[in-house]
């Protein structure tokens, strides 16, 4: 390979488009973005399904929401976005009820009868549970959203999710859950909740559309420095596992969660489920969710097509599992990773960190402008 590209970003997902764009754009600089998949867009690639003409995840339903006016300013230069207001529905006790916890949760689940917001402050203050600190995701539930709910709706899903009872788990895991004190059904509350209109695939290629960017498909990046040198580089970005970058330093490896995405289709069916998602919390199925796409963009189709979510243990990484020793384990990574001059880690793998949609783009717009320019944030 000649010497034409200045920058290489590892993995063509929403960190590693951001970092491209922002280089690209702001930077002039000439940059290769390569990635091990047949697509672009990491896995929030979408694809029109040929025998429905549904648009579906591949990876799982993501929802786009923020209350940060420079993402959202950001997004919609490369985008059409659509309001959606995503609602969430578990069965329980044979009973459909909303996520996150509201009053028609509690109602429903704890048989109460509360009628307004002075009603559900006093039922929350007399069922969460207090602790003098909280030091895992159990006491984190039980803290919010008391005894009963945790043990119905949260216990067990998060043990399908994660192969971990949520006393195993860091507390900022459940720490995520929103509690309600009114009768919003809605999943998200923030400002700002948008599906792209064309798909997300379609977004990304709009950030990836400069001249000043390539991209090269199914190209691992340890086959890619077998034949490369990094020296031809002025900055390298990485947004891929930690770990798999540093497996010669013997450290072992960090524990992530994958799943396994069951595809059903019925036609000549127009819904299959209430909602877009239902999550199932109890042990009777293997699958933690139901998502029926269908109901994104309130697409039109004589068919549907819904998704049963199984979590497992092997098989792409997309969920870091934050124990203490995964945590203690990185803590040792990322003292290898302050070494580096030219390589820097970004995205969820890289930093072993949750980040929603927004925070990734947030992220790597900050750090952007925080090592690559003169205005520090």
């Amino acid at each position: 390979m000649n010497n034409k590209f200045e920058i290489l970003i590892v993995g063509c997902g929403l960190s590693g488009a951001v970092m491209a764009e922002q280089f690209a754009s702001q930077a002039n600089k000439k940059v290769l973005v390569i990635d091990k998949r047949n697509h672009i867009g990491g896995n929030i690639y979408d694809f029109y399904d040929e025998e429905t003409g549904i648009l579906m995840n591949q990876y799982g339903a993501h929802i786009f929401h923020t209350n940060n006016e420079m993402v959202w300013n950001y997004v919609r230069r490369f985008a059409e976005w659509r309001r959606y207001d995503h609602e969430v529905l578990a069965k329980v006790d044979d009973k459909y009820v909303n996520v996150p916890v509201n009053i028609n949760t509690v109602n429903n689940v704890c048989e109460e009868n509360i009628k307004n917001e002075e009603e559900m402050n006093e039922w929350l203050l007399e069922n969460q549970v207090k602790y003098d600190e909280i030091t895992n995701s159990e006491e984190m539930c039980k803290s919010r959203v008391g005894e009963i709910c945790y043990e119905k709706i949260f216990k067990n899903y998060t043990y399908k999710q994660w192969n971990k009872f949520p006393e195993e788990l860091d507390k900022s895991v459940l720490q995520r859950i929103p509690v309600r004190n009114n009768f919003d059904n809605r999943y998200f509350t923030d400002k700002y909740q948008a599906l792209p209109y064309y798909g997300y695939t379609d977004f990304v290629s709009k950030l990836l559309k400069h001249e000043n960017i390539e991209v090269k498909l199914l190209t691992d990046y340890f086959d890619f420095i077998k034949n490369n040198k990094l020296d031809d580089f002025e900055t390298v970005i990485y947004t891929g596992p930690i770990d798999a970058f540093y497996k010669n330093e013997m450290l072992g490896p960090l524990e992530y969660r994958s799943i396994d995405f069951q595809v059903e289709k019925y036609f000549n069916m127009n819904y299959y489920q209430q909602k877009a998602v239902i999550n199932y919390p109890g042990l009777d199925t293997d699958y933690t969710r139901i998502v029926e796409y269908k109901y994104f963009l309130n697409q039109e189709s004589y068919h549907t097509v819904i998704v049963k979510e199984v979590t497992k243990d092997k098989g792409e990484p997309y969920y870091p599992v934050p124990n203490k020793r995964n945590l203690e384990l990185f803590e040792e990574y990322k003292k290898l990773a302050l070494r580096e001059n030219k390589i820097h880690f970004l995205g969820r793998l890289a930093n072993y960190k949750y980040f929603n949609m927004d925070e990734a783009i947030l992220n790597a717009l900050e750090y952007f402008i925080n090592h690559f320019t003169k205005n520090k944030i």
